[in-house]
This record gives structure tokens, C-alpha cells and sequence, in this order.
């Protein structure tokens, strides 16, 4: 039995990444309830594979799919059914459409006082950008990070979505937080999280150094010489990582024939000019790969600039266990990456592929008491896929 067995989440999130994934990876029940004529949106986001999303093939392993028409009356009463039977729900609509729906928390706590009710938003149902739609850029671009991560004035398009997979976690901390809560008080828990305020929350480094009035664009570490990226023989790049560590910098220099350089550790702006000068050198006479060779041997902190597809052909991930094999119905076995934890004993595990829209709305609908007939009549009216 897994940690989290007999635990029932209700997941309304839509798009991805998809937030009860890692709680049903630890056990927990989770039950995706889908618009029944399109389902999730997230399904259709290209690239497609065969007609499905590989965004939604990789991100909604070990989920039950049930097609609920939530505008519907019918709808409606077999959701409660559900609310009733249910620890968790998550949902991540605008802020006011769940009150519309009549599936807020103020009506849901009715049906079962000890629910915890996880909504996520851009901005919290508090805030003054509440009703302003945004995306894992927006959050990005006002939590200063793009800005931190510019370079000569020039700010990159990101290609990962940090914000969102930065809830994710938030998520699912704040989940288990009730969960114990709950346990403890026998009370259920409404949670509001939002996608700028967990950005923000990254930013403990540079919020210490603005707090206490320093300027970031002086951030001592941007200007150590020995902290950086390099570009090497072949035309890639290795990381040399040493930060104020003299023990490491003194190493260094020896191996190179530089103990001249080796009482600079924290050098003057002319010699730091010098030091980068000499590392832009010596790097450009071997390999990336040589150099990540020579470093690691030697014990300097040092790394090379991988591409993704070179992510996972490394070692470390492949023996880590970081992706695994999955049997899709129709496409065999795909790959996903697997929960980057690991326990003494608990185990995560795969149980079930990502779903059909629909797939399971039977066998759930059943377990609530509903009759084959009954079932019938409510596909017949489109309360149900």
C-alpha cells in the first residue's frame, strides 16, 4: 500500500502541468473531471501525436477521466455525489467562474465539511489583477525574473515554464499541509494559491540584497572571474562553479601552472580582467566534454552545457531513474519523467496511462450507484461522456 491509498482528489485543472500527478503517483485516487464533448483543452495543445498533446501524454499519468457536463442539473448532482466522496478538489479556473458553476468551496464545503478546496490563479481571488489573464510568461516578466536573467540589457524568451512548475510544488506542499491540518483538527481547508506569488518566492537571494539596500546589478558573484561560462575547443560551453572557495581556486591554479593567480580569490577589478582572460584561453585548447573530464577528477566544481536531448543520455539521470516507460493505450510506451524522489522504502508508482476523454466514466458512475440504464439516459442528454 502506498503512502497515499485512499486518498480521492477531484482534479477540474486544466492544461498542464498537471497538479494531483505527483499525489497520484504516491497512491492517491484522482478523478479528472473533463468538459464532455472536448475534455480538457490541454489535450489538443500541439505538437500532437496521433491527435493527442505530448504536453497531456506526459503530465496526466495515473488519472481516471470522467466526462461531466458541470453546466448541466444532472451534472451538477453527480459532482456533488463525488464532493461527498472526495478528500481534495483542485482547480485552476479564472477567479468567479467556479461560483458560477456553483462548484466554489462556500457551496462544496456543504456537501462535505472536510474537503480541501486548492484554487489556482494568476494572481489569487484577492488581488487587484485578479480577472486578468496571464500566462507562465507574464508571471516571469513581474516577479523580475526576466529581468535578473538578462544579459547586455537583451531578455530572453524562456523556454521553461518555471512559474507553473513552481505552483505545482506549492501545490502540492499546501495540500499535504491541510491534509495533517485535517487530521489533527478534523477541519477541511481552502487554499488560494497563485502563480505570481510562488514566482516571488524564488527570489530570496536577490529580495535579501534588496531589503538591505544593495544594488543587484552589483551582485558580487555576477563579477568573480571564476564563476561562469566558457565556450570550449569544440564550440560548446562548460561551467566552472567556484564561489569564493579558496581551497577550490588554489587547486585550480596549480593544476594550471597559475599559483600567481592563487591569492586573488577575491581579485581587484584590473586582475579580474586578467583571470577571465586567462579562462577564456585555457578553455578554448580542449573539448567540453575533456574539460568536464579534468575538472570532475580533480574535484573542481565545474559542469557542462548540456542541450536537452543530452540531458537524458547522462549517467546521473539514467541511473537516478529520472524517466520512465509508460504503456499508452494506443501509442505503446512513452516517456515521462519520473517523481525526482526517493524514499528508503515508499515507492512511486504507475498505474495507469494517461486517460481517454471519458474513459472511466462508467466504472465511476457506477461506484456513485448509477444503473447501466441510468447511465444510458444521461449520455442520451449530454450530462455525461
Amino acid at each position: 500500500m502506498q503512502p497515499l491509498t485512499g486518498l480521492r482528489v477531484l482534479d477540474l485543472t486544466r492544461e498542464f502541468p498537471s497538479y494531483p500527478t505527483i499525489l497520484a503517483d504516491f497512491g492517491a485516487e484522482v478523478i479528472k473531471v473533463e468538459e464532455p464533448s472536448s475534455g480538457d483543452p490541454g489535450r489538443y495543445a500541439p505538437p500532437l501525436i496521433d491527435g493527442e498533446s505530448v504536453f497531456f501524454l506526459t503530465h496526466q499519468r495515473n488519472k481516471k477521466s470522467i466526462g461531466l457536463n458541470l453546466k448541466s442539473k444532472e451534472g451538477l448532482e453527480i459532482f456533488y455525489k463525488l464532493v461527498k466522496m472526495s478528500d481534495i478538489v483542485i482547480e485552476n479556473f479564472r477567479p468567479g467562474v467556479t461560483k458560477r458553476l456553483h462548484i466554489d468551496y462556500d457551496v462544496v464545503k456543504n456537501y462535505n465539511p472536510r474537503i480541501i478546496y486548492c484554487s489556482i490563479s494568476g494572481f489569487g481571488h484577492d488581488s487587484p489583477y485578479s480577472s486578468m489573464p496571464s500566462h507562465d510568461l507574464n508571471y516571469q516578466a513581474m516577479s523580475s525574473i526576466l529581468w535578473l536573467t538578462k544579459v547586455d540589457d537583451k531578455i530572453a524568451l524562456p523556454a521553461v515554464n518555471l512559474s507553473a512548475m513552481t505552483t505545482y510544488l506549492y501545490v502540492t506542499i499546501a495540500i499535504l499541509i491541510a491534509l495533517i491540518n485535517r487530521e489533527k483538527t478534523g477541519e477541511g481547508q481552502y487554499i488560494d494559491i497563485s502563480f505570481l506569488d510562488s514566482t516571488v518566492s524564488l527570489l530570496s537571494l536577490p529580495a535579501s540584497l534588496t531589503f538591505f539596500g544593495f544594488d543587484i546589478n552589483n551582485l558580487p558573484v555576477r563579477k568573480l572571474p571564476y564563476y561562469g561560462i566558457f565556450k570550449t575547443k569544440d564550440e560548446r560551453y562548460i561551467c566552472l562553479g567556484i564561489l569564493y572557495e579558496e581551497h577550490f581556486w588554489k587547486k585550480f591554479c596549480k593544476m594550471f601552472g597559475r599559483e600567481d593567480l592563487a591569492k586573488h580569490l577575491i581579485p581587484s577589478k584590473e586582475k579580474s580582467v586578467e583571470i577571465k582572460q586567462f579562462l577564456e584561453e585555457l578553455f578554448k585548447t580542449k573539448s567540453r566534454d575533456e574539460w568536464f573530464k579534468i575538472l570532475r577528477d580533480a574535484g573542481i566544481p565545474c559542469s557542462p552545457v548540456y542541450s536537452i536531448e543530452e540531458v537524458f543520455q547522462d549517467p546521473h539521470v539514467k541511473h537516478r531513474g529520472l524517466i520512465l516507460e509508460v504503456e499508452h493505450l494506443k501509442l505503446g510506451k512513452i516517456k515521462q519523467l519520473n517523481v525526482p524522489i526517493k524514499f528508503s522504502s515508499i515507492k512511486a508508482k504507475v498505474n495507469l496511462p494517461p486517460p481517454k476523454l471519458g474513459q472511466h466514466t462508467d466504472e465511476i458512475l457506477h461506484f456513485l450507484g448509477y444503473s447501466g440504464d441510468e447511465i444510458r439516459k444521461l449520455r442520451e442528454k449530454n450530462v455525461i461522456s
